[in-house]
This record gives C-alpha cells, structure tokens and sequence, in this order.
C-alpha cells in the first residue's frame, strides 16, 4: 500500500477544460498523468505548470479512438505510477472528445464511427482496462455536453453520443459501487476554446448569439468547468454518485 498523494488520471489533457482541470487538482495537491493526441509540446507546457504547482506529473501520448493500444499504455501507466512512487490511481476523467457538426442529412456512416469510438467505445474499455489499477473508493467523471438536453442544428451525431455518455456514466455507478467507486458525468455548453475549431471563442457572431442564451449573459470558459471536474473528484463530493452535473450558465434555462 502506497502512502502518496492523490494521483488522476486525465485523457485530452493538453489543452482546454482537461488543461483546467488538471492545474485545479494539481492546487489541492493531486498529481496527476495526462494524455495528449498529438502536441506533445501544449501537454510538457501543462506538465511543467503541475510541477510548478507542487504536484507530480506525467504526459503520455494516447489516441482514445485506437482500442488496440490501450494494453500498451496500461504498461506505460503503471510505469509513471512507478516514477511517482505508487501502484495505484484515485481518479480517471475521460475527457478526450471530437466535434462533429453532421445533422441528419448529412451524417456519413464514417463519421458515426469516429464519433462512437471516441466518445462511446473509447471511455468504456479504457476505463475497463484501466479499473484493476484504480484504487477502491476512487471517483470517475466523464464529459457529456449540455446538447443532451437542448438542441442546436448541425449535432445530430454528436449530441446523441454524448447522451450514450450520460447513460453509461449511471451504468458504471451501480456497476463500480461495490468497489466503493463513484461515477458521474460534466455536461458543459458553450465552451470558448479551439474545440470545433475555435468557433465560440473566435467568431464573435455566434459568442454573441449563444451567450444571449446563456442566463448569466456569456460563453464559459474552461476556468469554468475545470474546478467542477476537480470538486467532483473531492471528498466533499463524496455522496454524489450517477449524476449529471450541467456546467452551462444557464443555458437555454
């Protein structure tokens, strides 16, 4: 049994809401090994703002769409755990995602798979082969979208996978708690990063258009959504189990 710090385990981490996430845990003293696709040079940036916070970091490159090599970075996993003096981690978020703007219309047969394997197929068997490294009393967040409960055009594939999300979350709840493992699920609406190319941060019309929908009258940022991920994670969240948490401002209220 090891005696260290709290350790997560955050995928799509380089950037964005992992990003915040990630720096938020590593002020209340949890380290944490975070994945990145392909800028490996955003993820040291991340790595190193951990450190200099006072946790312990590590960056591993992982594409959650490609199922085949999660046995090998299970391996990798458990070698960075080894550097940080542990065998075991407390936390995984799965919180690498893709955007998607198909509608009905236009949804290709491609796209629906690229979408379910990063959203849907990615998330359930990485936490499976993650789980017989996963301490018993941890926690687990995934990441849905606010377009479960309301609707825009242009997400008709996107929208429905991320609810798969949100139903698989309770599934993962009722099925982990006899190991004491608490699941639940981030839903964020508008998001002002580089997620679908940056269009609610960059394009002033739609920032426009979706902060006017937005109660507290703007987009949110990953500062906002961040410290939802980490308080999930907290003792003080210990309760709270199989349930969605709606991070949007108020969106279409």
């Amino acid at each position: 049994m090891d005696n260290t710090a709290s350790i997560a385990i955050i995928t799509g981490a380089s950037r964005g809401m992992g990003r915040d996430a990630a720096l938020r845990l590593a002020q209340r003293g949890v380290s944490s090994i975070i994945t990145y696709h392909s800028r490996k040079d955003e993820a040291d940036k991340v790595v190193s703002a951990i450190q200099e916070a006072g946790a312990q970091a590590v960056a591993l490159q992982l594409d959650v769409s490609k199922a085949a090599s999660f046995a090998n970075f299970v391996d990798r996993v458990r070698t960075a755990l080894a550097q940080m003096g542990a065998e075991r981690f407390d936390y995984l978020v799965n919180n690498a995602g893709i955007s998607s703007t198909a509608s009905v219309a236009d949804g290709t047969e491609a796209e629906l798979d690229a979408q379910f394997a990063v959203h849907f197929k990615g998330p359930f068997l990485l936490t499976q082969i993650l789980l017989p490294l996963m301490k018993d009393g941890g926690r687990i967040v995934n990441i849905s979208s606010g377009l479960t409960r309301f609707t825009f055009p242009g997400r008709a594939i996107y929208g429905p996978m991320k609810a798969a999300v949100e139903a698989l979350t309770r599934y993962m709840a009722l099925e982990l708690g006899p190991r004491g493992i608490a699941v639940n699920v981030v839903a964020p609406g508008a998001i002002a990063t580089d997620f679908s190319n940056g269009v609610t941060r960059d394009n002033p019309e739609v920032n426009k258009a979706l902060a006017s929908r937005t109660a507290l009258g703007r987009v949110g940022g990953p500062e906002d959504v961040g410290p939802v991920i980490a308080s999930l994670l907290s003792d003080d969240f210990g309760w709270v189990n199989g349930q969605r948490i709606e991070v949007t401002g108020g969106m279409n209220v």
